[in-house]
């Protein structure tokens, strides 16, 4: 399926408290969401009463034992609970540590000058941190300290660490080296009944372990030298602590590349990951996550299931029952956690190869962490993240392997065929899992910038380079691949007389020229390099979606691609301001995979709120566009319409009845108004309007039909169009009621009564209503058409403000600063009197204003049924008189019998645009003149009636005698041609002699 990115558009650069957090593997600020009983998300507020004062302070930390640690300078971090250290190369020392874990915290009495405290943790080891600040300073750090242990203590966090701990292997290591008495650690020490013996009592929680401890760990121990590994490791443990405590310095680091070991890989990857942390803070989550949403399906279940089997099949444990049970678990319960996101593949080999080291509740939560932190974005649907490193790396290639990028490119192979795998599966799949569990320990250790230098990427390159300039294919570099990774084993130089020579594996040269000829590769290089690249991947992703939606489709309809193309990016552009509904079940999608609509797999749907801008994008009467010049700029301010005729096109257009629109209701819905003729306008227009299908229009429904009009022509220059609805009302309410059934022996003078509800005029009516009016026979016949314009649709990704210049242009040039600076300057324009606002209209047809007539009535002769003449006669002048008022949009009243105070039923029940209550308010209050006042008549009953007497013949008289002086004003020209028209008009041939 299809998925539409939108999310990558709201993408943020992180800000620095968040680039702390992570540096120091913290969890996010809200912690954890919690689940309550219904399996909804509570945000932080469990977290309200911890203290919010966070600080950092110059500092020199020390061990508490002389000579263990030399000093290391650096800065501290109080970021409750949490405190933590890094030093100023931010690489030899650092340590995170929660402040649970402080036992006491004691002030030392130095000499003048030096501000110093002492910490001792749970498992007795201390430290001194010597502040090296201004007293203030110094006093404020502490005052925030010791706020932080108040409230860890009155949180109960101290006693529920102590039985956490016990959940950890190096609790029952280092306690088994205690009771032994003995620097001799037996490495066999691993079984859970050995660890809860160790432990005291029965009942209390053991370690927690993966896979192997049953099924074993992959790899010969004594050629893994795990005896070694734990001696070393013990060592290191009991002076520098463990877990929660756990300090990193060089030493550490050294270790790490040296290879953890089995038993304590786990532990380990979850202290340097910061999922331990997590794992802490929400006891029994994991539990009760599978305990709410137990016999749940959804799609991400079912897509489980299918890779259970393909997940790591030549390890013992995943060919038995307990271990692919294991396996989908963890992953069902990470897709219930984690509902936007779901399951996306590769996914099972992640967490297939941590359940080997690490038990079900220490995989989920370190899922969390790689999918959220880590890695963002590598097992997403889109693959985004996946997809951007790929991309910094064929950069890094190409700077810093220019002869094999330019090999790549003449012969045209194509990196991605070979390491985009290595990216998915984090080399799980690509080499034996010995080895790239190795590179998973560096990676924990020292960040993502180890799945670049490791060659292992770019010295993977660079060790091939040779047979890599000789590969002219995709193939040849495929197994070229495959054959390097399964000697990884063999000796790198198996030649040489020098033993120890021989013994260094290529594994081992590998990690030599990653850490050493690439360590100019820093996460600040990485992490540069992808905000560089992102807008180019996002740009991809979105193309890629965009043609897998439009592929798919039932049917394009008689769009042609480009079109269909521009319908998208509207589809797009709207989406990305006013998100599609939400899909609980499945990340949203385009499109359903061969047309059939599967429940829980659901094609995007957007509704309502989404439909107006896009429509806003596609119909020029669907937005008000204003063109504003102030003096100082001339812009275009558009805004997004709202009129009941765009909801019922949203309901006319959603032929499922399911309260939304898909892309292909929207192809369907334009393809049912654009390539129209006249008489199919007029037919889509008046069922956009019959809201019950029944063939009809109502009263009100003909009222919201003319209101629809008045809407689509409200900005057009002139009063054509507003003269145009109006005839159109008058004819229409005229038609109807000549046309309505009149039952036996009723006066055909008067109008029958009918509900606003009832059938009132049907298609055929109303097409001839339409069709006497010009200027709406033009509107249907092409300009409705062309008012739905499908055009390029800007959906480009904003350029990434990196740097410091990009980040304060950003930060100044905001819609809100533009909004502001638009209303500062709009408000000078009108001081200044140079604003002006122009309506755009929506037609921008020039429409030729006619002189007001009578207006010809559409009833025929016999269709007349008022047997008075001169009743009629007054009914057409009443409705002459409205519908030549360029203001009166209202329809007249059809009959003589309706008096100046009655209205048609039902017309006061409908509310109306704003031009019909003005037009009404203009015609009832008309302005009254004197030379209109009636008067009496005081020769009214003369006989001649006022016709034929001396008053007129004088008055005559006066006019010829203007007219014989001012004859001379006509040209021969002129006179000859009037009386020709004269002649034509009034004389026929036989008397034109006498004319």
């Amino acid at each position: 399926m299809a998925t539409i990115s939108t999310a990558l558009r709201k993408f943020k650069e992180p800000t620095k408290d968040e680039l702390t957090r992570l540096f120091f593997s913290i969890p996010p600020e809200d912690g954890a969401p919690k689940q309550d009983v219904k399996g909804k998300e509570k945000g932080g507020d469990d977290h309200d009463d911890e203290p919010k004062g966070q600080m950092d302070i110059n500092a020199v930390l020390s061990m508490g034992q002389e000579g263990v640690e030399d000093p290391y300078n650096g800065r501290l971090y109080l970021i409750p609970p949490y405190l933590s250290f890094v030093s100023l190369d931010r690489k030899s020392v650092r340590f995170t540590i929660p402040l649970c874990t402080i036992r006491r915290v004691e002030r030392l009495n130095t000499r003048t000058g030096v501000y110093a405290l002492s910490l001792l943790f749970w498992h007795g080891m201390k430290i001194i941190v010597q502040l090296t600040a201004l007293r203030p300073t110094a006093d404020l750090f502490c005052a925030y300290l010791r706020d932080g242990l108040k409230s860890q203590l009155q949180q109960g966090n101290m006693k529920s660490m102590k039985t956490f701990v016990k959940t950890c292997y190096s609790e029952g290591l280092l306690a088994s080296l205690e009771d032994g008495s003995s620097e001799k650690v037996d490495p066999s020490f691993a079984s859970v009944d050995e660890a809860a013996g160790s432990f005291g009592k029965d009942d209390e929680p053991t370690y927690q372990g993966g896979l192997g401890l049953k099924f074993k760990f992959p790899g010969d121990p004594k050629k893994l030298r795990e005896a070694s590994k734990i001696k070393l490791w013990t060592t290191y443990l009991k002076a520098h602590g463990r877990n929660l405590t756990l300090l990193r310095y060089p030493q550490f680091t050294r270790l790490v590349q040296v290879g953890l070991p089995n038993r304590l890989r786990g532990e380990i990857w979850e202290t340097l990951s910061g999922s331990l942390y997590l794992r802490f803070a929400n006891p029994g989550l994991y539990q009760k996550t599978l305990d709410d949403n137990k016999g749940k399906a959804t799609a991400s279940i079912e897509d489980i299931e299918k890779d259970l089997h393909r997940s790591l099949p030549e390890y013992s444990a995943y060919q038995t029952d307990e271990g692919i049970a294991t396996l989908r678990r963890v992953l069902t319960a990470y897709s219930f956690r984690n509902p936007e996101l779901g399951y996306c593949q590769a996914m099972n080999i992640l967490a297939a190869a941590i359940l080997i080291y690490m038990s079900e509740e220490q995989t989920f939560w370190l899922l969390e962490v790689l999918c959220d932190r880590l890695l963002p974005g590598y097992y997403s649907q889109t693959m985004h993240g996946t997809l951007l490193d790929q991309k910094v790396f064929e950069t890094l290639v190409q700077r810093c392997l220019p002869m094999i990028h330019e090999h790549f490119a003449a012969v045209d192979v194509q990196l991605s065929v070979a390491s985009l795998p290595w990216f998915l599966s984090l080399y799980i799949n690509s080499m034996p899992m010995i080895f790239a569990f190795r590179i998973i320990d560096c990676f924990f250790c020292m960040g993502p910038k180890v799945l670049f230098q490791v060659g292992l990427r770019l010295a993977i390159l660079k060790i091939n380079g040779e047979a890599l300039l000789e590969i002219q294919d995709d193939g040849g570099f495929i197994n070229l691949m495959k054959e390097y990774f399964a000697s990884l084993g063999d000796s790198a130089h198996p030649e040489s007389s020098d033993p120890r020579t021989r013994a260094i594996t290529r594994f081992q040269e590998l990690l030599l020229v990653s850490f050493r000829e690439f360590s100019v590769i820093t996460d600040e290089t990485i992490q540069a390099e992808r905000r560089k690249l992102r807008g180019e991947i996002i740009s991809s992703i979105e193309s890629f979606s965009k043609r897998a939606a439009l592929r798919n489709l039932k049917s394009p309809r008689r769009f042609s691609k480009d079109q269909l193309g521009y319908i998208y990016d509207a589809l797009f552009k709207a989406i990305c301001i006013v998100p599609a509904l939400a899909d609980e079940t499945k990340p949203t999608s385009l499109v359903s995979i061969d047309g059939a609509v599967d429940p829980n797999k659901q094609e995007t749907r957007i509704g309502l709120q989404t439909f107006r801008i896009y429509l806003s994008e596609i119909a020029t009467w669907a937005r008000d566009e204003k063109v504003i010049s102030n003096g100082f700029q001339e812009r275009v301010d558009r805004e997004i319409a709202d009129h009941e005729l765009i909801d019922r096109l949203f309901y006319f257009w959603d032929t499922s009845s399911r309260g939304s629109l898909s892309l292909q209701d929207l192809v369907d819905g334009l393809d049912g108004v654009l390539f129209n003729d006249l008489m199919e306008n007029i037919e889509w227009f008046f069922n956009v309007h019959d809201k019950d299908k029944d063939g009809s229009l109502t009263k009100d429904e003909l009222l919201k039909l003319s209101e629809s009009l008045l809407f689509i022509f409200r900005f057009e220059v002139g009063d054509a169009y507003l003269g145009a609805v109006s005839r159109f009302m008058t004819n229409a309410f005229e038609y109807g009621d000549a046309l309505l059934p009149r039952a036996e022996g009723e006066d055909e003078a008067t109008t029958p009564s009918i509900g606003n509800n009832q059938p009132y005029l049907n298609v055929a009516t109303f097409r001839m209503v339409v069709l006497a009016d010009e200027i709406l026979e033009s509107f249907f016949s092409t300009d409705l058409s062309a008012s739905f314009r499908l055009e390029p649709v800007d959906t480009t990704v904003p350029p990434s403000n990196s740097g410091f210049l990009g980040g304060l242009l950003s930060s100044i040039v905001t819609d809100d600063n533009k909004k502001f600076f638009n209303r500062f300057t709009d408000e000078i324009g009108k001081t200044i009197g140079k604003h002006q606002v122009v309506h755009r209209p929506s037609i921008g047809r020039q429409m030729q204003l006619q002189e007001p007539k009578a207006r010809e009535s559409l009833l025929t002769p016999t269709m007349r049924r008022s047997p008075s003449k001169a009743s009629f006669a007054t009914t057409e002048t009443t409705t002459t008189e409205k519908s030549t008022s360029s203001q009166s949009l209202a329809p007249s009243t059809p009959t003589s019998s309706l008096g100046p105070d009655k209205t048609l039923p039902g017309t006061h029940a409908t509310p109306s645009l704003p031009h019909v209550s003005f037009a009404n308010a203009a015609l009832m209050e008309r302005t009254a003149f004197a030379i209109d006042n009636v008067k009496d008549d005081e020769e009214e009953e003369d006989a001649t009636f006022g016709i034929g007497g001396d008053d007129d013949d004088q008055m005559m008289d006066e006019v010829d005698a203007f007219l014989e002086a001012h004859d001379s004003g006509l040209s021969a020209a002129d006179q000859a041609l009037a009386k020709g028209m004269y002649l034509a008009t009034y004389c026929t041939s036989s008397d034109h002699d006498t004319c």
